[in-house]
């Protein structure tokens, strides 16, 4: 059997460890809650499991064993900071998972910023009835940035709310749960017909800053903004110019570009905004959701059958 040295980068690695072990007796799976306390674990290590912002660069240059690394997340945007990874380590994701938590996630932003939430919680605080009118999803025009899984998840639930979906995609076709997928160069238009515009695109070269000045100036004032994605697809300053000056109504945002979201940051104090510290993707039975795919991973790891793996990240080979 190949070299059965893993190591888990998670908070919550011991449910993972439990998990495997039981499967895998002859492992050795070795756990750490951060990447400030692996240390000399690394040198051997066959096998690296976390979430992208466990890995730098310092670590793989560090893992002089390293064959693959399974994320613990659906994206894989954290191979840019990793120019040491060898063409040669197979990297796979738990791609597929995400789909109801991240949905919740973003229905949860468009509720509290609609019904604002934040009033009603101001008014629970003082013991103040104050009636107000309540708006409703109910026919609101939903424009979904990406068409992935967890965008179709998404599009399925707003229709059980009766609102119309409009998807945007690198290759428009006909998808269930969408009114219309246009592509992306008509997203300026598509931006403008929105109640709520989402985005759940990955990040790549194409899709960093697709939401930009122009995208938000085409945005309706009674329009929110709803990144459960990647920070860096949403042009942050010109997002912050379009909250304070009330060109939109607000965002919910789960992602990003700098994170943790530093304490001084304007979005901590903006009234039209929501926050929440990239946890989409998690939730109280994440272990069992990703775990079948790490077994099986794992599975063809310890046999030789890499090339059977799930969710196998193709990577370009360099030039």
């Amino acid at each position: 059997m190949r070299n059965s040295v893993i190591l888990i980068i998670e908070q919550f690695a011991d449910q993972y460890q439990s998990r495997i072990s039981a499967e895998h007796p002859g492992l050795e799976v070795r756990t750490v809650s951060h990447a400030s306390e692996i240390g000399s674990k690394i040198i051997d290590v066959a096998a690296l499991f976390g979430f992208g912002p466990s890995f730098d660069d310092a670590l793989i240059q560090r893992a002089k064993s390293l064959e693959w690394i399974q994320f613990l997340s659906s994206g894989t945007d954290a191979l840019s900071r990793l120019p040491s990874l060898g063409r040669d380590i197979v990297v796979t994701s738990t791609h597929g998972v995400h789909g109801p938590s991240v949905s919740e996630m973003a229905f949860m932003h468009m509720l509290v910023l609609a019904r604002n939430y934040a009033r009603v919680r101001q008014n629970q605080n003082e013991a103040k009835w104050d009636e107000f009118d309540q708006p409703l999803l109910f026919k609101k025009t939903i424009a979904i940035v990406g068409t992935g899984v967890i965008a179709v998840d998404l599009a399925r639930r707003c229709k059980a709310f009766d609102m119309t979906v409009l998807g945007v995609s690198r290759t428009p076709r006909k998808i269930d749960h969408f009114d219309a997928v246009l592509r992306r160069s008509q997203l300026p238009e598509v931006a403008a017909k929105a109640d709520f515009l989402v985005l759940l695109a990955p990040l790549t070269p194409e899709t960093t800053g697709i939401v930009n000045a122009d995208i938000l100036n085409a945005m309706k004032s009674s329009a929110y903004l709803i990144n459960v994605a990647r920070g860096p697809i949403c042009d942050e300053t010109a997002l912050l110019a379009a909250l304070r000056d009330k060109r939109i109504a607000g965002a919910g945002l789960d992602a990003f570009c700098v994170e943790p979201l530093p304490a001084l940051h304007p979005f901590w104090r903006m009234e039209n905004v929501t926050i929440t510290p990239h946890i989409a993707g998690r939730n109280d039975c994440y272990a069992d959701l990703v775990m079948p795919i790490l077994l099986h991973n794992l599975k063809c790891f310890v046999d030789g059958r890499m090339t059977e793996m799930v969710n196998t990240k193709v990577r370009p080979q360099s030039t």
